[in-house]
């Protein structure tokens, strides 16, 4: 559920003037990889409140750790006490899945879901969107692409419509709303290739953080399972050096200790 969740949310950088014109849906792309570009170690704080009208509300907290210059990552869960300890560590093309109780490492696919929640392991990994998506085109071959406003407050925004490129992406179909200044993503429509509404994405609370726009506050909706949502908190961001000792199983292993 969670699209970009921490790993792309973290990456996101001032850009310049505003595109006066209307720009194409590849040049849109092309500044979400910029805006994205996550340059620098990564370490920070991720809440998880998951409304579930049939399970109640869960919370989970985590700690998240991402190494620049090979893009791992690792998720330590913090609460509740049934996954504390438990972990996610990325290497490489390699994924897995640390239970503290059994102290044993599985090896997971990017749909593996974080906690119990709607985020999956893959959420945190930092692709190039140009790589998973190209503009959509409509019946007359032109890419969809428009200028509108967005909230109550009005703000100026472009809509537009991508499809997938590779097959292991959540969604094959996208529509999203990105601030015409910056490029700030606000708002993502993802559908099957049915055309059904899976979920919807609201981006807010952006907050410049060394030079980088981070949305503070992501809420997801379930279309499918209705009243099912999850809402992501991120909190003490730090781009300082992460000590490689923590993208080893060890690590993981002395935690449970």
């Amino acid at each position: 559920m969670i699209r970009r969740a921490i790993g792309t949310a973290l990456g996101l950088l001032v850009l310049g003037p505003a595109l006066w014109a209307l720009p194409t849906v590849q040049q849109v792309i092309e500044y979400i990889d910029t805006n994205y570009d996550v340059r620098s170690d990564v370490t920070a704080q991720a809440k998880i409140t998951t409304r579930d009208p049939d399970q109640g509300t869960q919370i989970i907290q985590s700690v998240y750790y991402r190494r620049d210059r090979d893009d791992s990552f690792l998720i330590v869960m913090a609460d509740p006490e049934t996954e504390r300890g438990n972990g996610y560590l990325r290497v490489g093309d390699n994924m897995w899945l640390y239970r503290r109780t059994t102290r044993t490492f599985t090896h997971i696919g990017r749909d593996e879901k974080i906690g119990g929640s709607n985020a999956s392991a893959g959420d945190f990994e930092t692709r190039k969107f140009k790589d998973l998506y190209k503009p959509a085109l409509d019946s007359a071959g032109k890419e969809i692409i428009s200028e509108q406003t967005i909230g109550g407050a009005k703000i100026p925004v472009y809509r537009f419509e991508v499809t997938a490129k590779v097959n292991d992406v959540k969604f094959p179909r996208l529509v999203m709303w990105v601030t015409r200044d910056k490029f700030l993503e606000l708002k993502r429509e993802s559908y099957a290739f049915s055309g059904t509404l899976m979920e919807t994405d609201l981006f807010t609370n952006y907050k410049e953080i060394e030079g980088r726009y981070i949305p503070l506050l992501q809420k997801f909706t379930d279309e499918v399972e209705k009243g099912k949502t999850s809402l992501l908190e991120i909190s003490g961001v730090s781009f300082a050096k992460v000590d490689d000792y923590k993208f080893d199983k060890s690590y993981l292993e002395s935690l449970s200790k």
